[in-house]
């Protein structure tokens, strides 16, 4: 799990500076790439603590809206994985759910692919508690990126679905008891 959030915090702060994005508003008033680092940066500067989830999801519908207008920018990709984190993070799963599709679909080749497989079946089973989705999702993920660094995460999840942390906490305590 430290390896998911950690994943997830450096991506949402770091910003890809690739792509042919636009730097200004169209003419239309839509989002543009200075609109999104104005409000990352407020979101995200050192000094606010606790963060303000009015401008998150202000954030998070100004990366739709760009990878909306833009689907051919390779920032779009980055740009709904980052929706998809804030969707996560503010208890939204079917939302994140289906921005994890999205990119699945419209962008198999995304470098972060693997972690959206992963987080599509973390999602179905932490926030849906639909584990017959989460055991597809951790199952194709393991087909298909066995060498991943989150590969151990999937067979971890897999092995304890849907017990809770009392049952969790038992069968550690029965290991840690066979062991002495």
């Amino acid at each position: 799990m430290i390896k998911i959030v950690t994943t997830l915090i450096i991506s949402t702060i770091l910003f890809n500076s690739c792509g042919n994005y636009q730097n200004n508003k169209s003419d239309n008033g839509s989002v543009s790439i200075d609109d999104i680092n104005k409000l990352e940066e407020e979101l995200f500067s050192g000094e606010i603590t606790t963060p303000d989830l009015t401008k998150a999801k202000q954030l998070a519908e100004f990366y739709l809206e760009y990878a909306e207008l833009y689907p051919d920018d390779t920032l779009s990709p980055e740009f709904l994985f980052k929706a998809a984190d804030i969707s996560m993070n503010v208890n939204n799963p079917k939302l994140t759910i289906s921005l994890f599709n999205k990119i699945l679909s419209s962008y198999p080749d995304y470098e972060d692919v693997s972690i959206v497989m992963f987080l599509k079946g973390f999602v179905y089973e932490d926030q849906l508690n639909d584990y017959a989705n989460a055991k597809k999702c951790y199952l194709e993920f393991l087909d298909k990126f066995p060498e991943s660094d989150f590969a151990d995460d999937a067979v971890i999840s897999l092995k304890n679905l849907g017990k809770s942390p009392e049952e969790l906490i038992k069968e550690f305590e029965l290991k840690n008891d066979s062991n002495r």
